[in-house]
């Protein structure tokens, strides 16, 4: 189902980082406000994924400290990818569908009469990677874009590795066996992308861009310009 009426552009699914709506516990306002006037701005139909980040992953270590299970370290974690999308959705109440989503098919319903839904992560065991495909096959988006704290995807990890190569083009297939190397399907792991996600993009061949935080960056791969990330199709 294609939720676009005929002369409108396709739907565009963002993918944000929790450590850039939330870097360690300090709420980014700045990020906050500057995405959500490039948002409001666009003439684009938005749906948008928030993760947890750094909070969700000092959260699950706590919980399983405690003696959580990898089910509820998940739940805990799902809490603060909710928490962060809150805060976003605050910034753009005035345009935005007032609720953020816990489910898909909620999600999709009100893409019907809103330009830009919000939703945190839905269930333990499906990192907000999936999440994020998967709510670009429920609303039909065909792009879907990656924003985080790295600047694309390297063949290591830039923070630990100054020589760490960064790609400017991979196919699915490439993703997803850099993917499996760093996917260890635990609540509040740092990985490339998810397995399940790298295999739903395939699937249904939704053209993926992996940009930093940098607005200009950002505003680059919703215009289809050229950016200093990384396009995977």
């Amino acid at each position: 189902m294609i939720l676009v009426k005929q002369g409108e552009k396709m739907p565009i699914v963002l993918s944000i980082g929790g450590s850039c709506i939330n870097p360690d516990g300090n709420p980014d306002v700045k990020f906050i406000r500057d995405i959500s006037k490039l948002i409001k701005e666009s003439n684009e139909k938005f749906g948008i994924l928030v993760g947890g980040g750094s909070v969700a992953r000092v959260y699950a270590k706590a919980a399983r400290e405690l003696g959580a299970s990898e089910f509820d370290a998940d739940e805990i974690a799902i809490m603060s990818t909710r928490q962060n999308a809150m805060l976003l959705l605050q910034a753009m109440k005035d345009f935005a569908y007032p609720v953020v989503f816990e489910d898909f098919k909620g999600a999709r319903k009100a893409f019907f009469s809103s330009r830009v839904v919000i939703m945190g992560g839905t269930i333990p065991g499906i990192t907000t990677d999936t999440d994020a495909v998967l709510l670009a096959e429920a609303i039909g988006a065909k792009k879907l874009i990656n924003i985080s704290n790295v600047s694309g995807i390297y063949n290591d990890d830039p923070k630990k590795n100054p020589n760490a190569k960064k790609f400017e083009k991979m196919s699915y297939e490439e993703l997803a066996s850099l993917g499996a190397a760093s996917d260890k399907r635990m609540a509040g792991t740092n990985f490339v992308f998810d397995m399940l996600a790298c295999k739903l993009l395939s699937r249904s061949k939704i053209e993926a861009h992996f940009v930093s935080k940098d607005i200009r960056e950002i505003e680059n791969a919703i215009k289809g310009k050229k950016h200093n990330g990384t396009v995977v199709i």
